[in-house]
């Protein structure tokens, strides 16, 4: 180790015990959803100061705390079955001023694993909750796929139902999202889904399998090619799948304008339904004021 990294790695870890950890609080702490080493200083200080350790799954948890070393007597288990009544628990140790630290199997809480029902409970008896940052498959995947700048927003879908005509309803659903989707699938289903997205032929997915991890795998394609990409080699039918579905393709001005214009005339004189109208799509004023004057008179515009 050489001695800058040392220096860094000391100071990093003065930062992480100057910060103030109140008595009395849930600390929600982020852990790493595959590589170890993502875990950070500031998590496992609050993991080895906490008074009680709440986790979803006792294994994983007591795998990451060996590894560093802490401390692993001091479980509460907290999951998805018995998450409701745990927090009650949580809450009386809150109450008598300890400071209980809460992890997930992987990743931030939460999100798609327990303990947004533990968080709120604690919320809701009036004590403090703090966040621990940390890894997340959502921004990881996010960051690769290159897809948020011109939306400038996303949308957090997770895992789509496994019911297939609901499943369906759900991709049609995403089928004129203009923002990019962030999907979440198991092994056993990932082959299902991507049928599923085949409808949106195209469109571009980013798919990224074993996050972290040392098989981890990133690609973009069609979803028209999705099925095809796992079907060329049977080892992608294993790991944590998650997606981004890149944003729908925006609609021709004119379509756009001609959209716009549909809900504005019933509300507004012709003119200023067409200038809006204009202004919102970027379509041309005179094929709009010619398209009001079809709607007006009961006809379908030309072309619609």
């Amino acid at each position: 180790m050489s001695a800058s990294f040392s220096l860094a790695l000391a100071a990093a870890r003065a930062a992480a015990a100057a910060q103030h950890y109140p008595q009395g609080a849930l600390y929600v702490v982020a852990t790493p959803i595959g590589n170890l080493a993502d875990i950070s200083l500031r998590a496992l200080h609050v993991l080895q100061l906490a008074n009680a350790i709440a986790c979803e799954d006792t294994r994983h948890t007591q795998a990451l705390l060996r590894a560093y070393g802490i401390d692993q007597g001091r479980w509460l288990a907290v999951h998805q079955h018995n998450e409701a009544q745990a927090a009650q628990a949580v809450i009386e140790r809150l109450r008598a001023g300890e400071r209980v630290a809460y992890a997930s199997d992987a990743g931030t809480p939460g999100v798609s694993d327990p303990g947004a029902r533990l968080v709120a409970a604690v919320r809701d008896a009036g004590l403090p909750v703090v966040p621990v940052p940390g890894a997340s498959s959502v921004t990881a995947a996010l960051s690769v796929a290159g897809a948020v700048q011109e939306a400038g927003a996303f949308v957090f879908a997770g895992f789509l139902p496994a019911k297939a005509g609901e499943r369906d309803a759900a991709v049609a659903a995403l089928a004129q999202e203009r923002r990019p989707a962030v999907l979440l699938e198991a092994p056993h289903r990932v082959e299902a889904l991507a049928r599923a997205l085949a409808v949106l032929g195209a469109r571009a997915v980013t798919v990224g399998r074993e996050l972290t991890k040392q098989f981890e795998e990133i690609a973009t394609v069609q979803c028209g090619e999705l099925a095809g990409w796992l079907a060329g080699n049977p080892k992608r039918l294993h790991g944590e799948f998650v997606l981004v579905l890149h944003a729908a393709p925006q609609a021709p001005a004119a379509d756009e304008g001609l959209r716009v214009l549909r809900l504005l005339l019933p509300e507004l004189p012709v003119k200023t339904a067409v200038k809006l109208a204009a202004e919102i799509s970027g379509a041309g004023r005179n094929d709009l004021y010619q398209a009001a004057l079809s709607l007006k008179s009961g006809q379908e515009p030309p072309g619609s």
